[in-house]
C-alpha cells in the first residue's frame, strides 16, 4: 500500500477515534464524579481525577430510602418485559414470515406504525385504558406498557432473520420426518438466536431505563423503578446531592454494562447452530 492510501486509512480511523472518546467522556466524568467529596464537585477548576477520592458517594446511594424497593421492582418488571418481548415476538415473528394468512401484509404495516410512535404519544391512550381495567400501580400494567413500545421492535427485527434463513432447510427438515413444532424449535429458533438476543438487549435497555411511564403509571414511592429512584437525588429545598446521584447513576449502570457482556459472547453462536444435520 502507499504512502496516500495509507494516510487516507488513518483519517476514518482518527474520526472514529474522536468520535469515541467525545461519546464516552460524559460516561468517565460521572465515574470521576462519583469518588469526589461534596467540595470538590463544586470546584470552578475541573479535576480530571479525585484529588480526595472517597466512596461516601456510594454509601449514600445504597443507603437512599427505596434503593432495596425500587430495585426489586425494577429487576421483576424489566426481567417480565424481556422474557414476554421474546416469547411473543419470535412466535409472531415466525408467523408473519412462514405463513400466508389474510391480513398478514396490514399486520405489517400496524406494527411499523406503531414502533414509528413515541412514547409520549401512547402515554395518555394507555394511562386512561390501564385505569379503566384497574392496571395502574400494578407489575403487570407497567409490564404491558413497555411490552406496547418494545414488541413492535422486536419482532419486526426477529421477522428479519426468519425471512433470511433458506427455506431449502426447512424442506430438507421436512424430508428427514420433521414436523411444523420441530422445525420451529430445533432448526428456526437456533438460527435466530442473534435477532433474540438484539431484541433482547433493546427490551431491556428501554425498560430498565424508562422514567416517565413509571413515574406516570405508579401510584406511590415504593412501586417506583430506578429510573425514578435517581430522581430523588434533587431536592428543590436543600438543592441537589451531585456526589450521590453520580455513584447511584454508576449503580445503575451497571446492571445495564454487565448483561450486555452475559449477551454479547452468544451473540453469533445461533448463527449457524441446526443448519447442518449432525
Amino acid at each position: 500500500m502507499n504512502r496516500p492510501a495509507r494516510k487516507r486509512g488513518r483519517i476514518p480511523n482518527v474520526l472514529a477515534a474522536i468520535f469515541c472518546l467525545v461519546w464516552i467522556f460524559p460516561v468517565y466524568w460521572m465515574i470521576n464524579s462519583s469518588f469526589k467529596p461534596p467540595r470538590d464537585l463544586t470546584t470552578t477548576t475541573p479535576q480530571f481525577l479525585p484529588a480526595h477520592p472517597t466512596l461516601d458517594n456510594f454509601v449514600t446511594a445504597l443507603t437512599q430510602e427505596n434503593f432495596l424497593i425500587n430495585l426489586r421492582n425494577s429487576v421483576i418488571v424489566v426481567a417480565a418485559t424481556v422474557v414476554l418481548s421474546i416469547a411473543v415476538g419470535i412466535f409472531a415473528a415466525a408467523a408473519l414470515s412462514r405463513f400466508r394468512f389474510a391480513g398478514r401484509r396490514a399486520i405489517l404495516v400496524v406494527i411499523l406504525a406503531i414502533q414509528m410512535l413515541p412514547v409520549t404519544a401512547l402515554l395518555i391512550p394507555m394511562f386512561v385504558l390501564f385505569n379503566e381495567a384497574g392496571l395502574l400501580g400494578t407489575y403487570w400494567g407497567l409490564i404491558l406498557a413497555y411490552l406496547a413500545t418494545s414488541l413492535p421492535f422486536s419482532i419486526w427485527v426477529m421477522r428479519g432473520f426468519f425471512v433470511a434463513i433458506p427455506v431449502e432447510i426447512e424442506e430438507a427438515a421436512r424430508c428427514d420426518g420433521a414436523g411444523t413444532w420441530r422445525i420451529l424449535f430445533s432448526v428456526l429458533f437456533p438460527l435466530v438466536a442473534p435477532g433474540v438476543i438484539a431484541t433482547s438487549i433493546f427490551a431491556f435497555i428501554a425498560a430498565w431505563n424508562d422514567y416517565l411511564v413509571a413515574y406516570t403509571f405508579m401510584q406511590d414511592e415504593a412501586q417506583y423503578t430506578l429510573p425514578v429512584w435517581l430522581a430523588s437525588f434533587i431536592n428543590p429545598l436543600i438543592g441537589t446531592d451531585y456526589g450521590g446521584q453520580m455513584a447511584a447513576s454508576v449503580l445503575f449502570s451497571l446492571p445495564v454494562v454487565i448483561f450486555f457482556l452475559i449477551i454479547q459472547r452468544n451473540l453469533v453462536a445461533g448463527m449457524s447452530a441446526g443448519a447442518v444435520k449432525g
